[in-house]
């Protein structure tokens, strides 16, 4: 007789969240930095993890102050953006981050809101922490405006609003005015999920200026992305105060272990080696999205080191036909549509190849709208 866990009702037939991790060539579907530390940089990061391992036999420091203190330094350097070292608040990942706004925040009979399509993981810190879930749709274009934002919440009173800015899977970045909208309509909190904004395109705003004028907003941000520094696993919330003390009361005890921290501060100390490739990874993005357009194909404008490139008429033969071809792209998003990660030149030059092949398959694409601004380089 084959034994069931009593797992709980909610979770029975549930599928951990994951992208594939297959051995190809060319892996452009987890939004990954593609280039590796220099050896320097590891070399330095490997004598701040053996000066921290003659401390392991104590616990860690459990506010990871020193951490923060740098963070709130790299801020300053990065957005202009002045926060004090009380606003930061670091975790294991983005993920640990989002997982204590909603313990804090959310829970049995709140409601939290996004807006679709968006990162899938939204859901499962909705479902964890018991709280409800709802999302709504955005514009054909994937864009948000303050007006339609204001609508659903008027229509639901969530307590906590999830923006996405870039957003994933579609890359589109948001106005100041969405946020600032949110902020004054919402009793609750107003996430600004900013996993991709160091590769922001200029003139792009980061909603950590509005920090001041609305304490019930929250940014997140992460080091795994533009920091290559995805296998670490650091991100980090910032926030007014209050909110910071409302987040260490959900954090497990000594979550960020002193290696953890050592590696970051390493990474912060040297965060303009790290975010040298942030230019050349942008400039690959606008090329290829120049060059999927020039193909035939509609590209989402992306402030973020992804593109939402479709529309395909079966998505998941697309999906295993560049998959033949040694490119691994991510099936995720709108039906017709796929997700693929800026990577090195040599990794875009493939994904070049590949996708012409598989676009000159029969019966692939979908023709496009007439007027499709993601076809000739308008706002999308």
């Amino acid at each position: 007789m084959t034994w069931s866990p009593p797992v709980r009702e909610d979770l029975r037939g549930a599928s951990p969240y994951g992208a594939p991790q297959l051995d190809v060539p060319v892996r452009l579907n987890t939004n990954e930095n593609p280039f590796p530390l220099s050896p320097e940089l590891a070399e330095r990061m490997g004598r701040a993890v053996v000066e921290a391992a003659h401390g392991l036999n104590r616990y860690p420091d459990r506010e990871a102050w020193a951490l923060r203190e740098d963070l709130s330094a790299y801020l300053l350097r990065e957005s202009g953006v002045a926060v004090d070292p009380a606003m930061v608040w670091p975790a294991n990942g983005s993920n640990e981050v989002m997982h204590h706004v909603f313990s804090a925040f959310g829970g049995p009979g709140r409601l939290a809101m996004g807006f679709s399509p968006t990162y899938s993981m939204y859901e499962q810190y909705a479902r964890d922490t018991f709280t409800r879930y709802r999302t709504v749709g955005r514009r054909p274009d994937f864009g948000l405006d303050a007006a339609m934002v204001v609508a659903a919440m008027i229509g639901g009173s969530p307590d906590i609003v999830i923006l996405t800015s870039p957003n994933n899977p579609t890359g589109t970045a948001l106005t100041l005015d969405v946020v600032s909208a949110a902020c004054a309509m919402s009793s609750g909190i107003v996430v600004v999920d900013e996993a991709y904004a160091e590769f922001r395109r200029p003139g792009t705003p980061t909603a950590l200026t509005l920090l001041e004028a609305h304490p019930n907003l929250v940014v997140t941000r992460t080091m795994s992305k533009a920091f290559a520094m995805a296998g670490a696993r650091v991100g980090y919330a910032v926030a007014s105060p209050e909110v910071v003390d409302a987040l260490r009361l959900v954090r497990l005890p000594y979550h960020l272990s002193s290696v953890t921290q050592a590696v970051a501060r390493a990474a912060l100390a040297s965060s303009d080696e790290l975010l040298g490739q942030v230019d050349l990874l942008r400039a690959e993005r606008d090329a290829l999205v120049d060059w999927l357009r020039s193909s035939g194909v509609r590209a989402i404008d992306s402030d973020a080191n992804f593109i939402l490139v479709g529309e395909f008429a079966d998505r998941h033969r697309a999906w295993q036909a560049l998959l033949d071809r040694g490119v691994l792209i991510r099936e995720v998003g709108p039906d017709g549509w796929l997700r693929v990660t800026v990577g090195t030149p040599q990794d875009n030059e493939a994904f070049r190849a590949a996708l012409a092949e598989v676009i000159a398959m029969d019966g692939m694409m979908v023709p496009p709208a007439e007027g499709d601004g993601s076809m000739d380089g308008g706002t999308a």
